[in-house]
C-alpha cells in the first residue's frame, strides 16, 4: 500500500485533503509515495509558529536548548535503521546515506554540544566588548543579541533530506526561533520519517516545529520582519522566491544555498608520484561518485596544470572504471541512481550541452537505460581551452559529472576558478605553503570554503565536499550569498543584534552581568566561601596590598627561570622605550594578586580553570605596592552540581593606576 505522507500542523498530522503527487521509487520507478498540503490553514500555521513554538523556545535558555538538540540527535540515531531502510529508495548507498543520516545527527550534537560550552545559561547573548560613551563612565553601550520573534520556514533539497533538515534546525533551535520546513518532493519520505521521530521523542515544546509535505501555498505571503527563509536547491528557484513582494517589502531575513560550478585545482607542485597527485585523483572521483553526484559541493571543474592534464586524464578514468553502479542494495555496488527519472533527463540534456564544448573522454552518457529506474554511470569531459568554453562555468549537471581543463599558472587557474561566479566550496591539492597563500588571496572573495588537501590531512580530512557544522556552509554570487551552520555564527543569524545604551549599572542589571562602571557590592562574606546560587554579578572583595621588592623578582626569576633583561638587567631596562628600569614579571604580579584574593580551605570553589582577557597596562617596579579587586562578573550553570563564575580582575597600585586586568574563571558548586 502506496504511503501518504501528512503535514505536521499546529501540533497534529493532517493529510493533505486532495490534490496528491505520486513519489518513485529511483530503483524501479513504482511509486512509493504520495504527497500534498490541499487544505491547510497556512496562516494559522504561521500564527501557531510565532505566538505558540516561538514563545515556548524563547522562554528556555541556550543551555535548555542544546539538551533539547541532543536528545533530538539522540532519538535520530535510536532509530536510524528505519531511515536506512526508507533511503534505497533515493537511490543512495548505505555510505551516503551514512553522511545524511547519522551526519544529521551528528551536526545536532555539534550545536548542542557548541551551545554548552560556548553560550550562557540565558537567553541574552551579549556582543563584544562595552563601549564607554561618556567620559565619567555613566553612559556606555553594549551589544546584545536576542531570539527573533517569528518563524523560520527551511525548504530543503532532496539531496539530504535528513541532514539537509537538521543542519537548518541545528542553529535555529538553539537560538529560540521555531521552524516550518519544507523539504523536496522527491525525498519528503524520509525527510518526513526524521522528522517524525523527532516528534516522538517528546522533548520539543508545542509550536517548536512544523511540518509541509506538499507545497507551501501562500505561507511565505504572510511572513514578516521577524521572520526568516532559509532556501537550498536551484539559482532559478531561489530567484523566484527572492522576488516574491513580501520578502523586500518587510525585510525577511533571506539566505540561498543555491547550486555552484565547484572547482578543485591541483598545484604545480602535485606531480604524478606525489601523494597530493593522488589524492586529487581519488577525491574527484570520489566527488563524482558520492550521492551519484547529486551534491552541492560536488566537484564539477578539476583545474590541472596544463602539462599534466593527459596523466589526470588516465589516471581519473582508471579510477572511475572502478565504479560499479546498480542497485545500491546489491553486493559490491558502489554508485547508486540518480534521485528520479526527471533528474535523470535533466543531467542527460546538461551533459548534451556542455559535450559540445568538452567532449565525453570517459563514460556513456546515452548508456544502457531499463526506462525504470534513473541509473546514469559516471562521465568524465575534457576541454583543452577553458576560456573559451564558456558553458563549462555557467551550467551544472547535478549528477556523476565533472570537467577536466587546463591552466598555464596560479593566477590563470585562480582566474579559472573564480570565472564560476561564486562556489560553496574549492579545493587545492599542495605541499606548498606559498602556493596555498596566493590562491587564498587571489580566490578567497569567490568561494565559501577553501579545502587544501595533502599527505599532512590525508588521514584525517573530511575531503573537498563535507559541510562541517562548525564551519560556514554558503557562498557568494551563484552560490547564493548565504551562510549556514558556523558553529555559534549561525545561530546568529536567527537573532537579533541590538546596541543598548543606558548607565552601566541598569544594563547590568538587564543583563544579569556586571558591566565595567557599574555599581560593585562589597559584603563580609569572601566570594569564595559563597556558593554559585549566592554570587551576583557586581559582588566584589577588595583586597588589601603587597610590595614588591627587588628580591621577589629575583627569586622569582631564579625559580622560574625567566631571566628576560626587563627583569634582571638594569641599564639594559633603562634604556627600554617601554621599562624604564627593572619591572616584575607579569607571572609574578598574576601570582602575588591569587595569593591576595584567594580563599585558601575547601569550600564552593572547586577548581581555576583559566583566565582570558589577560593585559599588563602598567609595568610594577620594586617598591610598588599592588592590591586587587575580585568582582563576579557572569555566572552560568553547566551541570545539576557545578557551574561556571567568570570574576573581573583588577590589579591596581599604590596611585590607584590599573597594572593588569584579565576574567579568571572557576568552576563553583551549586
Amino acid at each position: 500500500m502506496t504511503k501518504i505522507l501528512e503535514n505536521y500542523v499546529e501540533g497534529r498530522w493532517v493529510k493533505s485533503a486532495g490534490g496528491l503527487s505520486p513519489i518513485h521509487s529511483a530503483l524501479s520507478g513504482d511509486v512509493v509515495a504520495e504527497t500534498g498540503s490541499d487544505g491547510l490553514d497556512f496562516v494559522g500555521m504561521a500564527d501557531f509558529a510565532r505566538k505558540k513554538g516561538g514563545k515556548a523556545l524563547r522562554a528556555m535558555t541556550f543551555h535548555e536548548r542544546a539538551l533539547m538538540l541532543k536528545a533530538l540527535g539522540q532519538a535520530i540515531m535510536e532509530r536510524k535503521e528505519e531511515l536506512y531502510d526508507m533511503s534505497w529508495d533515493t537511490g543512495a548507498t548505505r555510505t551516503d546515506s551514512w553522511i545524511d543520516i547519522e551526519g544529521g545527527a551528528g551536526t545536532l550534537f555539534s550545536y548542542a554540544s557548541k551551545g554548552r560550552r560556548e553560550l550562557p545559561n540565558d537567553r541574552i547573548l551579549i556582543d563584544g566588548d562595552t563601549e564607554v560613551l561618556a567620559r565619567d563612565g555613566t553612559f556606555i553601550g553594549q551589544h546584545v543579541y536576542t531570539s527573533m520573534q517569528g518563524l523560520a520556514l527551511h525548504i530543503n533539497a532532496f539531496n539530504f533530506p535528513v541532514w539537509g533538515m537538521l543542519e537548518k534546525l541545528g542553529p535555529t533551535l538553539l537560538a529560540g526561533v521555531p521552524a516550518i520546513v519544507k523539504p523536496a518532493s522527491a525525498t519528503a519520505y524520509v525527510a518526513e520519517a526524521a522528522f517524525r521521530i523527532m516528534i516522538e521523542s517528546g522533548v520539543l515544546p508545542e509550536g517548536a516545529l512544523q511540518f509541509i509535505a506538499g507545497m507551501p501555498g501562500d505561507l511565505i505571503d504572510h511572513l514578516t520582519g521577524q521572520d526568516s527563509v532559509a532556501f537550498t536547491g536551484s539559482a532559478a528557484t531561489a530567484a523566484k522566491l527572492q522576488q516574491i513582494p513580501v520578502i523586500a517589502r518587510e525585510a525577511v531575513r533571506f539566505t540561498a544555498e543555491r547550486d555552484s560550478l565547484n572547482a578543485s585545482i591541483l598545484a604545480p607542485d602535485a606531480v604524478p608520484g606525489t601523494p597530493e597527485f593522488d589524492l586529487f585523483v581519488k577525491e574527484v572521483a570520489r566527488e563524482m561518485t558520492v550521492k551519484a553526484g547529486q551534491k552541492c559541493t560536488a566537484i564539477r571543474r578539476a583545474l590541472v596544470p596544463a602539462a599534466l592534464i593527459d596523466a589526470v586524464q588516465d589516471a581519473l578514468s582508471a579510477r572511475l572504471a572502478k565504479t560499479v553502479v546498480g542497485d545500491p542494495r546489491s553486493e559490491g555496488v558502489t554508485m547508486g541512481a540518480l534521485v528520479s527519472r526527471g533528474q535523470l533527463a535533466d543531467v542527460r540534456a546538461k551533459v548534451a550541452e556542455l559535450s559540445a564544448v568538452a567532449p565525453v573522454v570517459y563514460g556513456d552518457p546515452n548508456g544502457a537505460d531499463d526506462g525504470k529506474g534513473a541509473f546514469f554511470a559516471p562521465i568524465l569531459m575534457r576541454t583543452d581551452d577553458p576560456w573559451k568554453a564558456e558553458a563549462i562555468h555557467e551550467v551544472e549537471a547535478f549528477g556523476p559529472v565533472s570537467t577536466l581543463m587546463p591552466y598555464a599558472d596560479l593566477a590563470d587557474a585562480a582566474a579559472l576558478a573564480n570565472h564560476g561566479k561564486g562556489s560553496l566550496a574549492i579545493s587545492v591539492f599542495t605541499h606548498d605553503g606559498a602556493t596555498a597563500r596566493e590562491l587564498v588571496l587571489e580566490s578567497g572573495a569567490f568561494h565559501g570554503r577553501m579545502a587544501f588537501l595533502n599527505r599532512e590531512s590525508a588521514k584525517t580530512s573530511t575531503g573537498h565536499g563535507s559541510p562541517l557544522p562548525v564551519l560556514v556552509h554558503g557562498g557568494p554570487g551563484r552560490a547564493g550569498g548565504g551562510e549556514e551552520m558556523g558553529g555559534i555564527r549561525g545561530v546568529k543569524h536567527y537573532m537579533q543584534r541590538t546596541a543598548l545604551q543606558g548607565d552601566p549599572g541598569l544594563l547590568s542589571k538587564a543583563l544579569g552581568e556586571y558591566l565595567p562602571g557599574a555599581p560593585m557590592a562589597e559584603g563580609t562574606v569572601h566570594p569564595f566561601r559563597l556558593r554559585l546560587g549566592e554570587l551576583e554579578p557586581g559582588y566584589t572583595l577588595k583586597t588589601g596590598s603587597r610590595t614588591i621588592t627587588l628580591e621577589d623578582i629575583e627569586h622569582f626569576a631564579d625559580f622560574t627561570g625567566d631571566n628576560f633583561y626587563a627583569h634582571m638587567d638594569e641599564e639594559a631596562a633603562k634604556a627600554s622605550p617601554i621599562f624604564g628600569g627593572r619591572v616584575a614579571h607579569g607571572y609574578l604580579i598574576l601570582s602575588f594578586a591569587a595569593g591576595l584574593f584567594v580563599d585558601a580551605p575547601p569550600g564552593p570553589v572547586l577548581a581555576n580553570y583559566g583566565l582570558e582577557h589577560l593585559r599588563f597596562v602598567k609595568p610594577m617596579k620594586p617598591g610598588d605596592s599592588m592590591k586587587v579587586s575580585l568582582t563576579v562578573k557572569s555566572k552560568s550553570q553547566r551541570s545539576p552540581e557545578m557551574g561556571e563564575v567568570r570574576w573581573a580582575v583588577r590589579v591596581t597600585n599604590q596611585d590607584d593606576e590599573l597594572c593588569a586586568t584579565y576574567d579568571l574563571l572557576t568552576m563553583n558548586a551549586v
